[in-house]
């Protein structure tokens, strides 16, 4: 069943486009990726996605709906939830709190959700009460992640996820990753380490200057002389 599905994307920031009717979709249950060199519109496509960014034209549907500019609260609400490259975090905030924090849309109880986001992320439950910015740059974003999930999404939104990170953190994240994703949950990220992103997605998209410029399964993509050569550092 596709659960995203964007066409003809076309906007940016300003009167500049950055996106020329790009498409993409994430099918339930699916990993995506979204890769390209910097400046290639890859953190706008998702941000128009998820309503920041605002369309000039094209559409956006999840879960059947149309939901092109809606508001990223309404998002929230449908089952979308966004991590963001910088400041998804409130560092000041023990772990818990900022985990509780995600929960704000949420009328019923959250026990359940944390206690869900913590068999996920073991390291976060041995560190519930510390404030989060003093964790390492993994466990973060394991945070920042977990926040996110405590809403429950259909599918979530990652923004370069192992950003800054050591390699040996860069493998825990993408593990994570794919754990979230055995419980259901639609993944579309948007990853600089594209080699390792594509290892572990289902599907990936090949973003350059605004344009789609490949789509095809993740194995596909690596065996891609092309891609390999072009966007993967060859």
């Amino acid at each position: 069943m596709r659960l995203l599905e964007a066409t003809e994307m076309t906007g940016g920031y300003g009167e500049m486009d950055i996106l020329d009717s790009v498409d993409m979709g994430v099918d339930s249950g699916e990993i995506v990726s979204i890769i390209g060199p910097n400046g290639a519109g890859k953190s706008t496509a998702m941000k128009a996605i998820f309503g920041i960014v605002r369309l000039r034209k094209g559409q956006v549907s999840f879960a059947g709906e149309d939901i092109t500019n809606a508001a990223t609260e309404t998002q929230v609400r449908r089952g979308m939830a966004y991590v963001p490259q910088e400041r998804n975090i409130f560092p000041n905030l023990s772990v818990h709190e900022n985990l509780e924090m995600g929960a704000f849309i949420r009328e019923d109880g959250v026990a359940e959700a944390l206690e869900h986001v913590y068999e996920l992320f073991p390291p976060l439950r041995e560190k519930m009460r510390q404030p989060a910015g003093e964790l390492s740059g993994g466990q973060r974003q394991m945070v920042a992640i977990g926040r996110a999930l405590m809403v429950e999404p259909k599918l979530l939104m990652l923004d370069e996820p192992t950003a800054g990170l050591s390699p040996l953190f860069m493998a825990e994240i993408f593990e994570r990753i794919i754990a979230v994703n055995a419980t259901g949950v639609g993944i579309l990220m948007v990853e600089q380490n594209a080699r390792q992103a594509l290892e572990i997605s289902h599907r990936g998209y090949v973003l350059s200057t605004g344009r789609n410029r490949f789509a095809d399964s993740g194995a596909n993509l690596l065996a891609n002389e092309e891609v390999t050569k072009s966007f993967l550092g060859g």
